[in-house]
C-alpha cells in the first residue's frame, strides 16, 4: 500500500540502520575470535574476555532485533506513517526557509520582468537528465554577487530536467564563464525527488498512500479518510512555513538567483485532485474531503480559498452518481464547507 518510494523512511530509521550494524559486526567479531582461538598438543589460546564479549554482543543483538520487530510493526501502521511523512515535511518546510550567511532580503520581483531578462541572458544546459533535488542557494547567492550578475533558474525542486535542456540564465551573458561551474556545484540532480525543498514530495507521498487505498484491489476506505486529514495538517503546515518563494538575495537587497515558485493553491489543488478523482463513488471520502474544506477555509489566505471552492464544487459534481440517501449527505457536507468559505471570506484580516 505504501508503495516503493516510501520504503526509503524504513532504511533511514537509526533503528533499523543499528541493528543492521550490530548484527554485522558481532558477526564478524566473532569470527576473528574463532581465527585466534585454538588449543593443540604444543599450545592453547582461549581469549576469556573476548568470548565474554561475544556473548554480551549477541545478546544485545538480539535484544535490538525484538525492539526492531516491534518498532516496525508500529510504523507500518498507516496512521503512524501517514502522520511522520507530515512531521518530515514540517521539518523540511521550516528548514527551506533558512538563509546562508550572505543572503538578504528584498522587494518581490516581476516574474514575467525577470524571464524576460533571462531570454537575454547566456544560458546553463543541464549536464545529465533527473529530478532537481536540491539547490545551494548560499552558494548560488555567493557566486553572484562576486560576479555582479543575476541566476535565473528554469526549475525548481520536484521537477525533471532532461540532458541538454536549458538548466539556467545568466545575466548579463558575458559571465557564463564564471558562473557556470557554480551553477553546476550548486544544483544537485538526481534519480528521486527528496523532501529537502521539494514540499510537493511530502503531499505526493501522502496522496499515493490514499490512491493505493481506494484501489480495487485494497478497498481502505479508512485509510484514504486518514490520508485526507494529514493532508489537512500538511496544507496548514505548508502555510505557516510557506513553500520556497524562488527569490534569494545578496546583503544589500539585490536580487541574485531567481526560481520558478511554489505557490500554496498549487500544493492545495494537488491535494484534492487525484484523491477526489479516485473516490467518485465512495461519499465517506468525498464527505470528508467537503468537511476539511471548511476547517482549512478560515486558516487560508484568498487564493487558497478560491482553489477550495473550485474543489468543493469539482467534488459536488464527481458525486452525480450517487444514490439518493447518500447524495442528501453529501449535499449538506457542501453546504457546510461554502458556509465556511463566505464567513472566512467576509471576515476581517487581522
Amino acid at each position: 500500500m505504501f508503495g516503493p518510494r516510501l520504503l526509503y523512511r524504513f532504511l533511514q530509521d537509526w533503528v533499523t540502520q543499528v541493528t543492521i550494524g550490530l548484527f554485522m559486526g558481532t558477526f564478524v567479531y566473532i569470527c576473528l575470535v574463532f581465527l585466534v582461538t585454538h588449543q593443540d598438543p604444543r599450545s592453547s589460546f582461549i581469549p576469556q574476555i573476548s568470548l565474554i564479549t561475544s556473548w554480551v554482543l549477541v545478546v544485545l543483538s538480539f535484544g535490538f532485533l525484538v525492539y526492531y520487530s516491534h518498532r516496525v510493526a508500529k510504523s507500518i501502521q498507516n496512521p503512524d506513517m501517514i502522520g511522520a511523512i507530515v512531521d518530515d515535511l514540517y521539518v523540511a518546510a521550516g528548514g527551506a526557509q533558512l538563509s546562508g550567511p550572505g543572503e538578504g532580503r528584498g522587494e518581490v520581483p516581476d516574474d514575467g520582468a525577470i524571464l524576460l531578462r533571462a531570454d537575454n541572458g547566456a544560458t546553463v544546459s543541464c549536464g545529465k537528465s533527473g529530478y532537481l533535488q536540491h539547490i545551494d542557494h548560499g552558494a548560488l547567492v555567493a557566486a553572484a554577487r562576486a560576479a555582479d550578475a543575476l541566476i535565473v533558474l528554469r526549475f525548481r525542486p520536484g521537477q525533471f530536467v532532461f540532458r541538454g535542456e536549458p538548466l539556467a540564465a545568466i545575466v548579463p551573458a558575458g559571465n557564463l564563464g564564471t558562473l557556470e561551474a557554480a551553477i553546476d556545484r550548486g544544483v544537485h540532480i538526481g534519480r528521486h525527488r527528496t523532501l529537502t525543498q521539494d514540499s510537493e514530495f511530502g503531499i505526493a507521498q501522502v496522496v499515493e498512500i490514499a490512491i493505493r487505498a481506494l484501489s480495487p484491489a485494497v478497498n481502505d476506505t479508512f485509510t484514504g479518510v486518514a490520508c485526507v486529514d494529514w493532508l489537512a495538517e500538511a496544507l496548514l503546515t505548508l502555510a505557516e512555513r510557506p513553500p520556497l518563494e524562488g527569490n534569494w538575495y545578496d546583503t544589500g537587497g539585490e536580487l541574485r538567483v531567481w526560481m520558478p515558485p511554489v505557490r500554496l493553491e498549487r500544493l492545495v489543488k494537488f491535494a484534492f485532485d487525484q484523491i477526489r478523482q479516485a473516490s467518485a463513488t465512495t461519499p465517506a471520502l468525498l464527505i470528508r474531503q467537503l468537511d476539511v474544506i471548511g476547517r482549512l477555509a478560515p486558516r487560508l489566505r484568498d487564493a487558497c480559498r478560491q482553489m477550495l471552492s473550485d474543489q468543493a464544487d469539482a467534488i459536488l459534481e464527481t458525486a452525480s452518481t450517487l444514490v439518493a440517501l447518500d447524495r442528501r449527505d453529501l449535499d449538506a457536507a457542501w453546504r457546510r464547507a461554502h458556509t465556511a468559505l463566505e464567513q472566512s471570506s467576509l471576515r476581517p484580516r487581522a
